[in-house]
């Protein structure tokens, strides 16, 4: 909290003195140092709520500051539980453009989206929404929320919030599942066909789960070679996996084959540990994964069907 805090104060002090990019860097390294000191304590510790607290004040400073000016917006869900924001317009952003949704798993923070992925998008004349399912406090009413059986739909929320906006290209825009250990976000756009690109697990970990049952009960899902998930993603979707990570990377393959098999318009980027990249949600080197994954969204966005006419 203290490197936190004198991070913090350097930004504003650099505010102060009109240095805009010292501040904005100095806020962004004080969101790392928050999230660090927030991360051994239980979500209602005091401590936790302190750290949290500080991390999105000075999200919501970086934001504001940066060029263009960014937004801390609320997007209705779940009666009485909005999620919070973060919308970063490109710096060429005349008229409608496309845009990326970041979302991670459930209980992960969209404030790290900041300084991991922001840039990728940006440079690419591409909006970014950083968002998490924690609500817009610190989080302490999450699990009430995590356990809904249709937690997925809060990403038609999502979707509804940007294409209402004027300034977002409702024919381009991809959404990334950040850590990809589960089918959340594959389950979302599974029943929303408004994507035109996404980075997730394709159902691999629906398939999966489902093989796991097949062997173990044997009369759950029998024949069904691709899930009902999978079947119904009708945009293309990258699958980033690690060799390293949860699950090996030969089933990974083999679960991929399955689904490129049965027309899925599908793609396959195994990190090996030679490369880096290789751990579960690519935390060994995500810059490396994130350069792959947003020139793959940057070319779909670019070439795909949903620019026709």
């Amino acid at each position: 909290m203290r490197i936190a805090d004198a991070s913090d104060k350097r930004g504003h002090a650099a505010l102060r003195d009109g240095n805009i990019l010292t501040a904005n860097s100095n806020w962004l390294r004080a969101i790392g140092y928050y999230q660090a000191a927030a991360f051994p304590f239980e979500r209602t510790d005091e401590r936790h709520l302190a750290a949290v607290e500080s991390m999105r004040r000075c999200a919501a400073d970086h934001v504001r500051h940066r060029d263009p000016p960014g937004e801390v917006v609320l997007i209705p869900w779940a009666s009485g539980y909005p999620l919070e924001a973060y919308f970063l317009p490109p710096r060429d952003g005349s008229g409608p453009r496309p845009a990326v949704v970041c979302i991670g798993e459930p209980g992960q923070r969209k404030e790290e989206y900041l300084f991991k992925m922001a840039r990728h998008a940006n440079d690419r004349g591409m909006s970014l929404l950083a968002v998490d399912l924690l609500g817009t406090g610190s989080g302490e009413s999450f699990e009430d929320v995590v356990g809904r059986s249709d937690l997925e739909t809060v990403i038609g929320d999502i979707m509804d919030y940007l294409v209402a906006r004027d300034d977002v290209d409702a024919r381009q825009i991809a959404i990334v599942a950040d850590g990809g250990s589960s089918s959340f976000v594959a389950r979302g756009i599974a029943f929303d066909d408004r994507f035109a690109a996404a980075v997730c697990d394709g159902g691999i970990w629906d398939l999966h789960e489902r093989a796991f049952l097949r062997g173990r009960f044997g009369h759950i899902g029998s024949g069904a070679a691709v899930s009902r998930v999978a079947r119904n993603i009708k945009c293309p979707v990258l699958i980033p996996a690690g060799e390293g990570g949860w699950l090996k990377a030969d089933r990974v393959r083999e679960l991929y084959e399955g689904l490129k098999a049965d027309g899925r318009d599908v793609t396959l980027k195994i990190f090996t540990n030679e490369e880096t990249g290789a751990a579960q949600g690519h935390l060994d080197n995500p810059t490396l994964a994130n350069e792959f994954i947003f020139d793959w969204i940057a070319a779909r966005l670019r070439n795909g069907p949903c620019l026709a006419g």
